[in-house]
Formats: C-alpha cells, sequence, structure tokens
C-alpha cells in the first residue's frame, strides 16, 4: 500500500506500506499519518498547526490494483475559546472575589485591632496584594480569543489565586475571637476548598480542549468561591459587631 499526500499539486509526504516508512517534505516535516488506521480505510494526515497552511490537500491510495483519490479543504476558522458570557462570568467572580477580600482585611483592621499585631497586618496585607497582582495578571492574559497558550495561562492564574484567597480566609477567621461560631468558619471553608476543587477540576478539562465542554463547572467553582468570600466578611463583621456589645465593661 502507498499513500501520497499533496498540496496544491505539490508532493508533501509519501507513505511505503511495504517498508513502513514514511517521507514528509521539509515545509511539512510533523505530517504524519497512523499506519494502523489504514486498515479502517483512514489515511488522515495529521501535523502540527506551524505546518498546517489552509488550500485544498489531495490524498491518492494505491492497494494492489486498487486506486483511490479524494481531496479535502482546510479552513481557519477563528472561535472564541469561551463565550462572551463565560468570559465575563469567569472575570466577575474572580475580581469580585478579591474585592471581597478586601472588604475582610479593612473589616478585621478595624474591629479586631486590639487582637492583631501590625506584623500580621502587613503580611495579610502583602499577601492580598500577591493574591490581587495573580488576578489582574491572569485576567489581562485571559483576553477573549482563541484557544492560546497566553490565556489558558492567565485562566491557571486565576484559578490558583483562589488558593491563597482561601489561606488569607484562614488567617482572617483565626483572627475573629469567635469561638461559638467556629463550626461556621469551617463550614465556609469546607465549602470554599469543595469551590476550588471544582474550579480546577473544570480548569483542567477545559485546558485539555479547544472549545470548552465543561466551563460550566469552572464557572461554578469560581462563583462558589465568590459566593463564601461574601459569607466570610458578613461572618466576620456580625461577629465582631457582638464583640463589641459583649465587652465587659469596667467597675465605676
Amino acid at each position: 500500500m502507498f499513500v501520497e499526500w499533496r498540496f496544491i499539486n505539490k508532493h508533501i509526504f509519501f507513505y511505503d506500506g511495504d517498508k513502513n516508512k514514511s517521507r514528509p517534505e521539509r515545509e511539512f516535516s510533523s505530517a504524519y499519518i497512523v499506519p494502523d488506521a489504514l486498515i479502517t480505510g483512514n489515511a488522515s494526515l495529521m501535523m502540527d498547526k506551524s505546518d498546517a497552511v489552509p488550500g485544498n490537500y489531495t490524498c491518492e491510495v494505491t492497494e494492489l490494483t486498487r486506486e483511490g483519490k479524494t481531496t479535502v479543504e482546510l479552513k481557519y476558522i477563528a472561535a472564541l475559546w469561551f463565550s462572551a458570557n463565560d468570559h465575563i462570568l469567569i472575570i466577575i467572580f474572580s475580581m469580585l472575589a478579591v474585592l471581597l477580600f478586601w472588604g475582610s482585611d479593612i473589616t478585621v483592621t478595624l474591629k479586631y485591632n486590639s487582637n492583631i499585631t501590625k506584623e500580621k497586618i502587613i503580611i495579610i496585607s502583602v499577601a492580598g496584594l500577591v493574591l490581587s497582582i495573580l488576578v489582574i495578571v491572569g485576567a489581562v492574559l485571559f483576553i477573549p480569543g482563541e484557544y492560546s497558550t497566553k490565556r489558558t495561562t492567565g485562566l491557571g492564574l486565576i484559578v490558583v489565586s483562589t488558593v491563597i484567597l482561601i489561606l488569607l480566609q484562614i488567617s482572617m477567621f483565626f483572627i475573629a475571637p469567635a469561638k461559638r461560631k467556629l463550626p461556621i468558619s469551617i463550614i465556609l471553608l469546607f465549602i470554599q476548598v469543595l469551590g476550588l476543587l471544582i474550579s480546577v477540576v473544570g480548569l483542567s478539562l477545559c485546558v485539555s480542549e479547544c472549545i470548552p465542554v465543561h466551563d460550566s463547572l469552572l464557572i461554578s467553582g469560581l462563583g462558589i468561591t465568590a459566593l463564601v468570600a461574601l459569607l466570610g466578611l458578613v461572618y466576620i463583621f456580625v461577629a465582631g459587631s457582638k464583640q463589641k456589645t459583649t465587652q465587659p465593661t469596667g467597675d465605676k
């Protein structure tokens, strides 16, 4: 069996079934076929995107006294990796989580100033700054467009920043002296970790596909994370208010 591929009447690939050898031309050095697939009549030519030039490709297959010929046209169609709505939701949830963190940070600093040292304030603020930078850089890289390494990197930064957010949430829950509400903080952290896991799974599934089919999983995880950040802010604010109202007064 012999397989020959041509691009606009120019020979680009040849396969010798008797010797099981392939010979691609230099301009299409990444081109190859799967010999085992020839048994089922599949002589598809694969190559890197950098070598794939739009146009008409002709395949000729010769087997004993039989011959076959077919022509296919390669076109490039620009398609968004994520839809406009999904892209907006991802950016909104990630930015909202950052804003809610800073709201929690300000609340902790104002309401628990007697329970927190300046060193802790600086550490949390620096970590929050790193969180903000990661999300902003991720959002800039994750601009609407086709599937690319730059966009996958940006989306990865957005999801990874959730880890820092959870660690900061834990730190602020430890600062808030509301022992009776400890189960609430544990539940919130558990839900936030669950949101992170869902986001990571959704990210891994989306990155492996040029057209994401599990984007709702990723968005749900980021949405859960942002929701818990909001509930965490409410929890810290309420706990701080009750702490002030229950403080013992001194003897007159």
